[in-house]
């Protein structure tokens, strides 16, 4: 069981590109309806990258702010549980602690994790701190996004409680098998198979699957585990 806060936001212009982004969020102090996209009010600028089924919810462990304002002093103040996006905040969860696929309870919803969140260059941005989209990937302090099993009203006092154990790797296992250098082509095509696993993420992994089994001497190229700012801004 996990305490929460919960956030939502409209869409706002970053301070220097002027580019909208969905991350300004604010704290909800009243019951909110979630449905499959996610929930009511909360809005996500560039819905290519953010957004959908398979990215209704993020959640980010409020435990990993206290290593980000460590790493970029400068923007501590702003550190804060709501500043990167997320619409649930717990101090109690990280990714060690949440399994890909399994199902948790929050108010009458219930969710099931499926992918971890790709930092988006928009962090950087909006702390104005370059590099922080990239540590936070290469240190897979990424938060995760549910999908909506069955849709709900959720309250700001409501506690997360997961449905049943599962088999599946950690959050944070995944995500270090999905990294690693040349991972083993088993335990990867394990991982693309587990159940629950967002379709995205499942054919990114297929993709170096294939790779790797055709490239067996060849030195593979880094996972791309945040988006870049693009070039023509």
């Amino acid at each position: 069981m996990a305490n929460i806060s919960l956030f939502i936001g409209g869409i706002r212009p970053l301070p220097e590109s002027g580019r909208p982004t969905g991350i300004y969020k604010q704290a909800v102090s009243s019951a909110l309806e979630l449905g499959p996209e996610g929930f009511v009010g909360d809005q996500q600028a560039d819905r290519r990258v953010h957004g959908g089924p398979e990215k209704a919810v993020h959640l980010y462990p409020s435990r990993h702010y206290a290593r980000l304002a460590a790493r970029f002093p400068a923007a501590a103040p702003l550190l804060v549980p709501g500043s990167l996006g997320e619409n649930i905040a717990t101090t109690e969860l990280d990714e060690n602690d949440v399994r890909l696929g399994e199902i948790w309870y929050l108010g009458t919803a219930r969710l099931q994790v499926c992918q971890p969140r790709s930092p988006c260059w928009k962090i950087d941005e909006r702390f104005a701190c370059d590099g922080m989209a990239a540590f936070i990937a290469e240190q897979r302090l990424t938060g995760w996004y549910w999908r909506v099993v069955t849709p709900g009203r959720v309250a700001p006092g409501d506690c997360l409680e997961r449905e049943s154990e599962a088999s599946a790797p950690t959050l944070a296992a995944a995500m270090q098998l999905w990294q690693a250098h040349r991972p083993d082509p088993a335990a990867l095509a394990q991982l693309a198979a587990t159940p629950g696993i967002a379709r995205h993420w499942q054919q990114k992994i297929e993709q170096r699957l294939a790779w790797l089994r055709q490239n067996p001497e060849q030195t593979p190229s880094p996972v791309k585990a945040f988006h870049v700012k693009p070039e023509n801004l």
